[in-house]
């Protein structure tokens, strides 16, 4: 054993004394590294985190299935799974919402839940200060109670315990405040519910029996019983409501599931996931290649010690003991990798947690912990121990007489090579699928850049305003608050023009865009979203009308309800003769309500330039049916535009001014500019496409730097052989051409191999690029070229001096060791 720690110890002292190699094997495993431990701490911070409930795997989702996923459920369904068989509590709640607060501070818009006592049960917590909701807070009519988030608590009350019993204003409501809600209640749910300070729990307060239909926004959460798995959950959910609808003469295809169950996790990931299964691919794919150029390394460092391992065999030294030498070197290599890419990975965190969204990290900081420095020294210590048993298993036939007849003269050899040449040829093929996914991605965003989004977003102030319900109750009180607003802002100096709606033209969350179903005078039903906006929203836009008129002050209540149709509505639905026609819009009874179609607007991207155009039907602002009405202020509060001269921002203060003068007691929230809006609605895919381009460039550094070194030496274990045909009259650029057509013909090989596998995982690719990049095809001819290209180009730079070196031989060099 001593024997062998000494050998293993002679071995570090000899690394050390001469540290090149050492360096360039640590560095190119550290980047490997690095971004693979970045990735996995991202991952255990997201995606392998668990809820901060008791027994989070037994939490499940119920509702109706949305391409596969498991969506809201309406009240009234919810209502079906009474008693639900292989669940002990289900609870239901609306997220989503804001709600207007005062008392103990100035008034604000925070964020609203509205849920049935059995929330906290379900989800196994208690409010750190006073109590649930009761039986008869969480019914029609009952007292006015209300939770604060834990958030919201510590901002608003300094965390004063007494807060209990409190009365506070929602809504100009009074309510009471019963409980405080733990911190780990948002990160519990299903969606950053309380982003941006805290926000309110009011009681759901549902009915005996609720026809409420409406699946926006509520969420239905199940506690498993033990021994019950999702799919019987899900089997029972469906047969339910199945059978409800089935009573009520519903018709529709009940071949496949309609309704199912998930994992609650799983729902709150369901936005990070994509972007971050192509960060986990990202890594693997440069750690691979940072692995095969590590064995290149390795497999070339074990050729040079031929006529050493020869000289010690000849001297009776066991098998065991020639190759403790590689051995101790992978494991100083792996462990100075190992290090040096976690202080790697810890930097690029850093970078990373200013890019990526607050509600992915659940507003805590990610550092790497002990299972990641594990995972990190695991990689570094099987990557390089692998790379030397794997060098010293292709050497093993080298240590002969000839070793020692030759002095160690004799260099590799042009066969001995052959490994380093597939391992040339691996890198190449992994560096060509990782950058093949570069650019789809790269050219999809350029694509989408250059897509007109159908409106302009420049020099435009927006804000939200929810007008407080116990002030403006009804749909023309709150037509009378928005319409003296628009006159007050439109008096800021460098104004010139002023809107507002119930939706902007894009939208960065995935609320705000109210969906319904309406049907033609023929019969054809459409999915469309209702907006309704005030005179002046196109022109302040610059939403461009293909036909018709513009909404004018006289459409109003009590007038012909009209609208005006997005062009692609209009084209799929009307042929694109929609003028002068009329639609009808289902509700429930007299929810229903038709228009005459009066005008025909440019379509917008309104989820941003990757995502698909949405059917839209206008409505003039004033002419909003009631019951329609009350659910978009139930669920979005009202936006308002500003577009004038200047900066925007300069117009924050006026804006507060104008509302204060009209409403003195109600708040404005979100104050940002169109465009940041724009950019946000592209943010996860600006994100992919940053840590891919990164990925990228590892790859191709990695991939250049392991040609390079495999060229380098051969070469050099060529030198007597160039020497020689340069002495009998050999020119240099044929020379040169040698050198240079055997290394490029290894890049050939690699990237035809890339190539295929890349075209092979097309559809995976589709798959990732349709839900982030909103694209239905990953072929990209043009961005496949590129990669060859950019591949080609790097292996012809790491050949290039190797061959040039090989010209410059002295021949009387390769002469003299004859």
């Amino acid at each position: 054993m001593n024997v062998w720690l000494a050998e293993i110890a002679r071995a570090w002292r000899a690394s050390l004394r001469k540290p090149g190699f050492l360096l360039l094997a640590s560095g190119v495993l550290a980047l490997g590294i690095g971004a693979s431990v970045a990735v996995f701490a991202l991952i255990q911070h997201t995606l392998l985190r668990p809820l901060p409930v008791p027994q989070p795997e037994r939490l499940v989702v119920v509702g109706k299935l949305w391409q596969g996923k498991v969506g809201g459920l309406s009240p009234h369904e919810f209502q079906q799974l009474d008693a639900l068989d292989g669940t002990t509590s289900l609870a239901l709640e609306q997220v989503g919402m804001v709600a207007n607060i005062a008392g103990n501070g100035e008034p604000e818009q925070v964020s609203l839940v509205r849920a049935d006592r059995a929330l906290l049960p379900t989800l196994g917590l208690r409010p750190v200060l006073g109590r649930n909701f009761t039986a008869q807070e969480d019914q029609p009519g009952g007292p006015k109670a209300v939770l604060l988030s834990h958030g919201l608590w510590l901002r608003r009350y300094g965390g004063d315990a007494s807060v209990i019993g409190r009365r506070m204003q929602v809504e100009g409501t009074p309510a009471t405040i019963v409980g405080v809600l733990p911190a780990s209640f948002d990160a519990a749910n299903s969606f950053d519910l309380f982003a941006g300070g805290g926000g309110i729990v009011l009681p759901i307060a549902l009915p005996a029996v609720s026809h409420d239909y409406n699946q926006n926004a509520h969420i239905a959460i199940a506690r498993l019983a033990d021994g019950v798995s999702v799919a019987e959950v899900a089997a029972q959910v469906d047969a339910r409501e199945r059978a409800m609808y089935r009573d009520m003469a519903m018709g529709g295809d009940w071949k496949q599931p309609w309704f199912g169950a998930g994992s609650l996790t799983e729902l709150q990931h369901r936005t990070a996931r994509p972007v971050l299964l192509v960060f986990i691919a990202s890594a693997a794919l440069v750690l691979l290649i940072a692995w095969v150029n590590l064995t290149n390394l390795m497999l070339l460092r074990a050729l040079s010690r031929n006529h050493d391992g020869a000289v010690r065999s000849a001297l009776g030294a066991p098998a065991l003991r020639l190759m403790l030498p590689a051995l101790g070197e992978g494991l100083l290599v792996g462990a100075c990798g190992a290090l040096a890419g976690m202080a790697l990975g810890a930097a690029g965190l850093a970078v990373l947690q200013s890019l990526i969204p607050a509600q992915w990290l659940h507003g805590d900081s990610v550092r790497p912990g002990l299972a990641a420095w594990g995972v990190a020294l695991a990689m570094g210590l099987f990557g390089a121990l692998l790379a030397a048993l794997l060098a010293l298993w292709r050497s093993r036939g080298r240590v002969t007489v000839d070793q020692l007849r030759e002095g160690g003269r004799s260099g590799i050899g042009v066969h001995s090579g052959r490994l380093g040449r597939v391992l040339v040829m691996a890198q190449v093929a992994l560096a060509a699928i990782l950058l093949c996914a570069a650019g789809v991605f790269m050219r999809a965003l350029y694509d989408a850049a250059q897509t007109p989004l159908g409106f302009a977003s420049d020099h435009i102030l927006t804000f939200e305003l929810s007008p407080v319900k116990g002030h403006h109750p009804d749909a023309g009180s709150t037509h009378d608050l928005s319409q003296r607003l628009v006159e007050q802002l439109a008096r800021i100096p460098g104004v010139t023009g002023t809107a507002v709606t119930t939706n902007l033209p894009a939208s960065d969350d995935g609320f705000g865009q109210f969906q319904n179903q309406a049907r033609t005078p023929d019969g054809k039903e459409m999915h469309v979203q209702l907006h309704g906006v005030g005179p002046g929203f196109f022109d302040l836009f610059s939403i461009a009308l293909h036909g018709g008129r513009d909404f004018t002050r006289n459409d109003v209540r009590g007038a012909e309800f009209v609208a005006i149709v997005s062009k692609d509505l209009a084209d799929t639905y009307y042929d694109g003769h929609a003028i002068g026609k009329t639609l009808r819009v289902e509700g429930n009874g007299e929810d229903s309500w038709s228009a005459r179609i009066v005008g025909v607007a440019a379509p917008t991207r309104q989820l941003g330039p990757l995502q698909p155009n949405q059917p839209v039907i206008y409505l003039p602002l004033d002419q909003v049916p009631e019951p329609i009405l009350q659910i978009f202020h139930s669920l979005e509060p009202l936006r308002f535009a500003l577009r004038g001269h200047g900066q925007p921002a300069d117009w924050r203060a006026g804006i507060r001014e104008a509302v204060a003068g009209i409403a003195p007691d109600q708040p404005v929230a979100n104050v940002r500019s169109m465009d940041s809006i724009v950019r946000q609605t592209t943010q996860s895919a600006r994100l992919g496409l940053l840590l891919i381009g990164l990925f990228a460039a590892l790859a191709l550094l990695l991939a250049a730097a392991g040609m390079y070194a495999v060229m380098a030496v051969a070469v050099a274990a060529r030198e007597r052989e160039f020497g020689v045909r340069l002495a009998m009259g050999a020119q240099p650029t044929r020379l040169v051409r040698l050198v240079l057509r055997g290394g490029l013909a290894q890049v050939a090989l690699g990237l035809v191999i890339g190539m295929a596998v890349a075209l092979g995982l097309t559809h995976a690719l589709s798959m990732m690029l349709l839900g982030m990049l909103g694209r239905a095809s990953a072929f990209d001819p043009w961005a496949m070229l590129g990669v060859c290209v950019v591949l080609a180009a790097a292996g012809l730079l790491a050949c290039l001096l190797p061959a040039w070196r090989a010209s410059r031989v002295p021949p009387m060099r390769a002469l003299r060791g004859e």
